[in-house]
């Protein structure tokens, strides 16, 4: 049994909360410099290269990549062989977010309440997924979530008699409808299976893959590329101006389902789709 002190925690979520706000995946800001290259429409083109000099601007002057600093989602990976000490679980990951809020200066977007609402000032409570794993280690992923792509984000329940292609359509119709509101390209995190919240949590995990991951399944990794080509279809474009890249990257995460359903759900993320992960 292997021992973990609430402190250690705590400062592992301030620190990972704050470093996700301040710096991009370098995948990401990879494929966005990649991206302006590549780019044939004149005003993306030029919009690129000003998303390419932002993560500059972020970077030297230590400041946040975008102002909407998120909801603070975090996943847990807890080792059955490890025993928190000193303090509780939750409490110790709030008291991190509030810390990597309120001293990184960030801003605080959660309300107390979904429709009297009310400023919690501090971006907590946060949202965590614990999952209990083999080991004596703690896997803490941090994922700041804005909501102008939040938002953008659909779940339908098909029926098993649905095709690959309804699912493509589905995928694609969800960025069409989205248009410029989550400030395309977009990364999307496709779920397929599991039930109905369930699916919604496996596109949120797909969400946090770093898109230089390809699905181990090679039926799913090409899924995902016939996803991302008729998306960059759509001539939406960088923020809405057209073009022809739509769509960075698509993330497919799937779970068993039941024999009457095939539920999927697109959790929509931004350009600047934020991750940041650390083991204890």
């Amino acid at each position: 049994m292997r021992e973990i002190n609430v402190s250690e925690i705590e400062n592992a979520v301030a620190e990972l909360f704050l470093d996700a706000n301040l710096y991009l995946p370098s995948s990401l800001a990879d494929k966005i410099s990649q991206s302006q290259k590549e780019e044939t429409n004149p005003i993306a083109k030029s919009i690129f290269c000003d998303m390419c000099k932002n993560l500059d601007a972020s970077k030297d002057l230590n400041i946040p990549i975008c102002q909407d600093t998120g909801m603070a989602i975090l996943f847990c990976e807890l080792g059955q062989d490890v025993h928190i000490t000193g303090g509780d679980f939750t409490e110790a990951v709030n008291n991190g977010v509030k810390k990597a809020y309120l001293d990184g200066k960030l801003r605080c977007s959660i309300v107390k309440d979904p429709i009297r609402r009310g400023n919690t000032n501090d971006n907590t409570p946060a949202l965590i997924h614990l999952n209990l794993v083999p080991g004596d280690k703690i896997k803490l992923t941090a994922a700041p979530k804005g909501f102008g792509s939040e938002n953008m984000s659909r779940i339908k329940m098909f029926t098993p008699s649905a095709t690959v292609d309804d699912i493509i359509d589905f995928v694609t119709e969800t960025v069409k409808v989205a248009d410029s509101n989550p400030c395309p390209p977009v990364i999307l995190g496709v779920g397929i299976g599991s039930d109905f919240e369930g699916v919604a949590l496996l596109s949120k995990k797909a969400l946090c893959r770093d898109i230089s991951i390809r699905n181990d399944d090679e039926f799913y990794r090409d899924l995902e590329e016939r996803m991302l080509n008729k998306i960059n279809q759509l001539n939406i474009g960088c923020q809405g101006f057209g073009g022809d890249i739509t769509a960075l990257a698509v993330n497919i995460e799937t779970a068993p389902t039941h024999i009457a359903g095939l539920p999927v759900a697109v959790n929509v993320g931004c350009h600047v789709t934020r991750h940041k992960e650390i083991t204890l």
